[in-house]
């Protein structure tokens, strides 16, 4: 263009805008973060279907969730025993993180953390009417297990 000299600072400018729209959009592809995560989706190709207490949250396939949580979900099925005091436990749902329901409805397990001193921070949270969450983060997040 006669008359303009070329502004190296807007191609830049534009370069980045489109790095950063590629890079928001691939963060938000609903994968989130950790083994299994998706959005309430179901994944593709799974036979698994998303329970109605489950619509709206992240899932996680019993299939995909870490050893030590299929280690405990069995233990929750043949009803222990269980290795830690206070599995079994009455969850509160404090943080309001789980659909909201009297005391008692939530019970919580230990998933065990290897090379953790302590009870670590992974949980398995059951609900009264069959409901399976799990937490990786000691009730900072959970995940509908999909059984």
């Amino acid at each position: 263009m006669p008359g303009r000299a070329w502004a190296p600072g807007r191609a830049l400018v534009g370069l980045l805008a489109v790095v950063l729209a590629v890079l928001l959009a691939g963060c938000s592809s609903g994968t989130g973060s950790g083994a299994g995560a998706s959005t309430g989706a179901r994944p593709a190709g799974s036979s698994v279907s998303v329970p109605a207490w489950a619509h709206g949250m992240r899932t996680v396939e019993q299939s995909q969730l870490p050893a030590e949580a299929r280690r405990t979900l069995a233990l929750i099925d043949k009803g222990g025993p269980f290795p830690y005091a206070k599995d079994g436990v009455v969850f509160g749902n404090f943080e309001g993180r789980l659909p909201k329901h009297q005391r008692g409805y939530y019970h919580e397990y230990t998933v065990s953390t290897p090379g953790s001193r302590d009870r670590g921070a992974r949980r398995i949270v059951t609900g009264q009417t069959g409901e399976i969450y799990y937490t990786g983060d000691h009730y900072n997040s959970f995940r509908a297990v999909l059984r």
